[in-house]
């Protein structure tokens, strides 16, 4: 398989089946150097398990995937030094502190030294917590404490497996100020979540998949310019839907609960509000509606984020 040079993962067909079972199913995905990447899907996707084939956990029944150019099957040794993991799976020594369990860490595996444990404590802002036992951190310090043990090796390519599951807002907050810096600082992140609001913050590109499949993939700016939509609510929701319906210049009209959804350019807002008035239909509200990366996966899903 040819791979483009800026490309960290490029997967062509993959496929995963569990006798009859197919979890992944020739799933193509492309994830460019230097971006935080989405990747999204409801409960029994195939995430985990596109995940653990990246990381060589899981082998493919089909198709390829490389990483940095090279294919997993054939290079995995190579890649591996090159890519840092937070999984659902990590654990700590709960009696050992924090830098303790990074030592831990960093002697099973070569060239790590105290002065790099001392560079990812800081950058996960838990040098002044360094000597607590690990089992006295919150939530969200045990999430950073993962997140800088994927970091030790100062890896190239990140992938990072629910890291706000559970967290407070407060904690949410932290790691999203995070996973930015390192897309800042030019690593390669590819992030899953289900908690959408996330990750439009944070990542340039998304794909979101379905029963093993990728249903879309591209820039988050892209997939959410679906064009322009008034909300509005209204004196007679009823009338106000037949009478809108009709306007050859309003693409559509949908409801939702006591909203109206119209598709319909923004500028023409004076003149909804004026057709409206002529049959003695008034607003109560009128706003332009945003698109949003959790309306889109509803949309291709018709699932929530799991």
């Amino acid at each position: 398989m040819q791979v483009e040079p800026d490309l960290v993962v490029q997967t062509r067909n993959l496929t995963k089946r569990f006798g009859k079972i197919t979890a992944v199913d020739e799933l193509n995905i492309e994830v460019h150097r230097g971006e935080v990447f989405g990747f999204l899907g409801p409960n029994g996707s195939g995430k985990s398990t596109t995940m653990g084939m990246l990381l060589g956990l899981i082998a493919p029944s089909s198709g390829t995937a490389c990483v940095f150019g090279m294919d997993i099957r054939k290079h995995l040794p190579q890649i591996l030094k090159r890519i840092g993991a937070l999984t659902e799976s990590t654990g700590f020594y709960p009696y050992l502190s924090g830098r303790d369990n990074l030592k831990y860490i960093a002697g099973i595996t070569e060239g790590i030294t105290q002065a790099r444990i001392d560079e990812v404590l800081e950058l996960v802002e838990l040098k002044s917590r360094e000597r607590d036992p690990f089992s006295s951190y919150s939530l969200g310090m045990k999430q950073r404490l993962g997140i800088a043990t994927a970091l030790l090796g100062d890896p190239e390519f990140i992938i990072l497996d629910e890291p706000t599951n559970g967290l407070d807002p407060a904690g949410m907050k932290e790691i999203r100020q995070l996973i930015a810096s390192l897309g800042n600082q030019g690593k390669t992140v590819f992030l899953n979540s289900h908690l959408l609001h996330e990750v439009q913050q944070v990542c340039s590109r998304v794909a979101i998949i379905k029963r093993g499949r990728v249903v879309t993939q591209g820039s988050v700016k892209d997939l959410l310019n679906r064009g322009d939509c008034l909300q509005i609510r209204v004196t007679q929701p009823d009338r106000a839907v037949e009478l809108l319906s009709k306007q050859d210049w309003i693409g559509s009209v949908i409801r939702e609960d006591e909203k109206l959804l119209l598709d319909v350019k923004t500028e023409l807002a004076s003149r909804v509000s004026a057709v409206l008035a002529e049959e003695g239909i008034f607003l109560t509200e009128m706003k332009a509606r945003e698109n949003t990366l959790e309306d889109l996966f509803l949309e291709l899903t018709g699932e929530a984020a799991k």
